[in-house]
């Protein structure tokens, strides 16, 4: 399965199909143990978050947000460029990097067009302005020849001899100030073309790093912002599973709270840093011009014209619907639900009203599905017998009447229809054959025997050794989906740490965010692959700033386990449930 997964010679979800298979086959599982496998409480949990993303994006409230956000932040580069990482990076955390990026890319491209387009009309309103003020006429020259014209050689009784006038004008005076003029122009001319060649040519290259650097930052932060929440990424969901199944008794000790309250800091830290990194590859060290401190009047001109481009797209949106406020409504009480399930510094309502005599009842995939369904209960309209205008705050809609006089209701929130359109049941299979290969593992006895190999790193340093470990696991996920590196690797890590007597969390949490940080190829993950797709991107470009950032991002995250992650789960202790084994 592992060489099928890297290779990708089939569908990663066929390949997890395999334990259904074989391990019954081999004696290691019963048919019931392998499939019971794939639809686990994890499972559940990402099947409600994705219902709740897709309404999200049905409804465009996510558009919204990013383009409110970037209205707060404006057009200067150095902030345009951290208002496109914080929303993507805050959008990533409730809805797929995927399709977070495919919104995104669009929006930072329009932006950033407009920018190089209002950047080009300015100035060719500044050379008009130019070529208007040379060709005003010359008034010393025009004082010379109206001297010319009336002197005491050249007049007879009064009168002007315009016979012998008018030759020795244009031989004398006139023709070679038209001459040395034309020269003059024509010189100019050269010069200024030239010129604008060459300012043409460094605002091009200018506007292509700009437009390399928004890309990559829409890309990256949309792989960064899925760390900080449980459901942000498949991987996260991948651990929270693997410590379930192959620790049955460690107290719940990964939930949406605790992972939020580890992962969240870390995501603030990796992100400021990325941004400061790709600021300074393709804005350059000139924060002050960055930051738009000491702007030309052409250069706000130019950000005005982008500023409005967000504006009009904003104002496309209209007032917020009903559906809108509902979708918001129950987006802000999922997370708040999620939160305060089980806190851990104070008793979390399902411990007061439902998990009893030490035994968990409700979970954060119980409130997930509640959420779900209630998106396929709610209507998306004000329910009304009367005729509402449609651009009202309440879009009411009048009933009609069936054949037999029935009311027809308004639609829901969410339908099946659309469901199953954008749900990608893949990642459900793929969940359960990491989940069944893992178990499959435990029962047949390899995770032992390669946690027994793994014994001479007990004479290492922990902190080494979690350095180590994400190093390999940023790596293997460059060529690898992050999800089969993940499936792949805690199961031998869990094994690691039990037989060096190591709390498994203190690996196998920085490795699972380890397996985000797939920054330099376009085939690592989806989002590279959608910002490399528009053109501007090169490999080497992706690979260049990837593999610094592949090298922070492993150094974030060690600090990170190594600081306040050290101290909220305790890890300088070995704890009594890493003894345990899940039950076949």
């Amino acid at each position: 399965m592992a060489l099928f997964w890297c290779t990708e010679a089939l569908p990663l979800a066929v390949t997890a199909l395999f334990p259904v298979v074989l391990f019954p086959m081999m004696g290691i599982m019963d048919s019931t143990a392998a499939c019971s496998q794939y639809l686990k409480d994890t499972n559940m949990l990402f099947i409600g978050g994705m219902l709740v993303a897709i309404s999200v994006e049905k409804w465009n409230l996510h558009k919204r947000i990013a383009l409110r956000v970037l209205l707060i932040v404006g057009v200067k580069p150095a902030l345009l460029l951290l208002g496109f990482m914080i929303v993507t990076a805050f959008l990533s955390m409730w809805i797929t990097n995927t399709a977070t990026t495919a919104m995104m890319i669009p929006i930072a491209q329009a932006v950033i067009e407009q920018l190089y387009s209002s950047e080009e009309k300015v100035d060719e309103l500044v050379v008009d302005r130019a070529d208007k003020s040379e060709c005003q006429p010359n008034g010393n020259a025009k004082q010379l020849t109206e001297n010319v014209k009336v002197t005491p050689d050249n007049e007879q009784n009064g009168n002007i001899n315009q016979a012998f006038e008018m030759p020795e004008k244009h031989l004398t005076i006139e023709e070679p100030i038209k001459q040395e003029k034309s020269a003059t122009v024509l010189e100019i001319d050269l010069e200024n073309d030239k010129l604008n060649k060459d300012k043409q040519a460094r605002r091009l290259k200018k506007h292509l790093k700009l437009c390399k650097g928004m890309s990559l930052c829409v890309c990256y932060s949309a792989s960064i912002g899925g760390i900080a929440t449980l459901t942000g990424t498949t991987p996260n969901l991948v651990m929270k599973g693997q410590m379930d199944e192959l620790f049955p008794g460690n107290n719940n000790i990964i939930n949406f709270a605790s992972w939020f309250g580890f992962s969240f800091p870390t995501m603030v830290l990796l992100l400021a840093l990325s941004w400061i990194w790709l600021q300074f590859l393709f804005l350059g060290t000139k924060f002050k011009k960055n930051f738009g401190c000491g702007r030309k009047p052409e250069q706000k001109e130019k950000e005005k014209r982008a500023y409005q481009v967000i504006v009009s797209e904003h104002k496309q949106l209209g007032s917020m619907s009903f559906a809108e406020i509902c979708v918001l409504v129950m987006f802000t009480l999922l997370v708040l639900l999620w939160f305060l399930r089980d806190p851990g510094f104070m008793p979390g309502w399902a411990t007061i009203s439902f998990n009893k005599g030490g035994k968990e009842y409700v979970t954060d995939a119980t409130v997930a599905i509640f959420i779900a369904l209630m998106m396929f209960i709610f209507p998306s309209e004000l329910p009304s017998l009367l005729s509402v205008n449609k651009t009202s705050f309440f879009c009411a809609t009048t009933f009609n009447l069936g054949k037999n006089g029935r009311i027809r209701p308004p639609p829901p929130l969410l339908d099946w229809k659309t469901v199953n359109e954008k749900m990608p049941w893949n990642i459900v299979f793929l969940l359960g054959g990491g989940f069944a290969l893992a178990k499959g593992s435990e029962e047949s006895g390899l995770s032992t025997w390669l946690g027994d190999k793994l014994t001479p790193l007990q004479s290492i340093p922990p902190v080494a050794i979690a350095l180590l470990l994400c190093l390999m696991v940023a790596t293997f996920t460059e060529c690898t989906s992050n999800v089969a590196t993940t499936t792949l690797f805690l199961p031998i890590l869990a094994s690691m740490a039990k037989v060096i007597h190591l709390n498994p969390l203190y690996i196998m949490l920085p490795c699972t965010l380890s397996a985000s940080l797939a920054f330099m190829l376009p085939v690592a993950t989806p989002p590279n692959a959608i910002a490399f797709s528009y053109g501007q991107l090169k490999v080497v470009d992706m690979a260049r700033s990837g593999f610094f950032l592949n090298i922070i991002g492993v150094l974030v995250i060690t600090l990170a386990i190594n600081s306040w992650g050290f101290y909220m789960f305790d890890l300088g202790t070995f704890p009594t449930w890493a003894n345990s084994t899940g039950k076949p």
